[in-house]
């Protein structure tokens, strides 16, 4: 039965959730990038009794180790079964925190609700960036922090949506690309006069967990919902398939140093203008 008062976008936010249901997420970022949560955290200066949302949360790479300062935390994500590993997570770690299903381009929160409103690697996802941008504005309170981690376009994974790219499924019409999160001047534009104090920096993160490009190839393929999603999509064509193994395997090659790699990642940091 077809819901007419959907919003356009209905089917296109479906898709989202459930590619990132696809595989086994929270082992990505419990055992591959987990030290971008903790890194976030520090950078917002978040302290006992902060309100915090964390958008497009994930398992709460960044909401835990938050709530575990003693931060008030929302953790707001569009994929529930993200949400339930992250209380599962949570639970095994001793923190506390509420766990929301959300949309990071029409949150359910209050004007000015919260002291930091943060997300890592999450809110780049969405497709539509300027409404991302405002709400991230409009939830943060005049003076509060809001704190970003994205991957960059020129870093590892940038390369890796690039490789993916012509494999992948078309993307449906007014969806931008998320490695432009990863682009300082690009969030600068997002956000505009409604903050200051604006500073964006490039970092590394170090991942030594994959020996050789095929390491990496599979262990992605199995747990990361869009590399699983454009498998899936060129799965009927066996060339395309080997194509899509050789081309990411090319890009682990050419970063794989001594069986480790820097994946580059923009970290921003702003405070919501009076």
């Amino acid at each position: 039965m077809s819901n007419e008062n959907a919003p356009p976008d209905a089917a296109l936010k479906a898709k989202h959730r459930a590619m990132w249901a696809l595989g086994d997420y929270p082992s990505v970022a419990s055992n591959v990038v987990h030290e971008l949560g903790g890194e976030l955290v520090r950078a917002c200066g978040i302290r006992q009794g902060d309100r915090v949302l964390d958008v497009a949360a994930g398992s709460g790479n960044a909401s835990i180790p938050a709530a575990l300062l003693g931060a008030e935390v929302i953790a707001s994500d569009l994929t529930p079964e993200l949400l339930e590993a992250g209380r599962r997570l949570a639970q095994t770690h001793g923190a506390r925190l509420d766990w929301r299903e959300a949309d990071a381009e029409a949150l359910p929160f209050a004007d000015g609700e919260f002291d930091t409103v943060m997300s890592c690697v999450g809110v780049m996802f969405a497709p539509h960036h300027q409404e991302t941008a405002d709400e991230l504005v409009r939830v943060c309170r005049p003076g509060g922090t809001i704190g970003l981690i994205n991957w960059t376009p020129e870093g590892f994974i940038g390369q890796m949506f690039a490789t993916m790219r012509p494999y992948a499924p078309p993307p449906p019409p007014g969806a931008q690309p998320p490695p432009l999160w990863g682009d300082p001047e690009h969030v600068r534009a997002l956000l505009g006069d409604r903050v200051t104090d604006f500073d964006a920096r490039r970092q590394m993160l170090r991942v030594d967990r994959f020996a050789r490009p095929e390491e990496f190839r599979e262990y992605f393929k199995a747990r990361y919902g869009p590399t699983i999603a454009t498998y899936r999509f060129a799965s009927g064509d066996p060339e395309r398939v080997s194509a899509l193994d050789a081309a990411l395997d090319d890009l682990v090659a050419r970063r794989l140093v001594e069986g480790a790699m820097d994946w580059e990642y923009l970290l921003v940091t702003a405070k919501r203008a009076d």
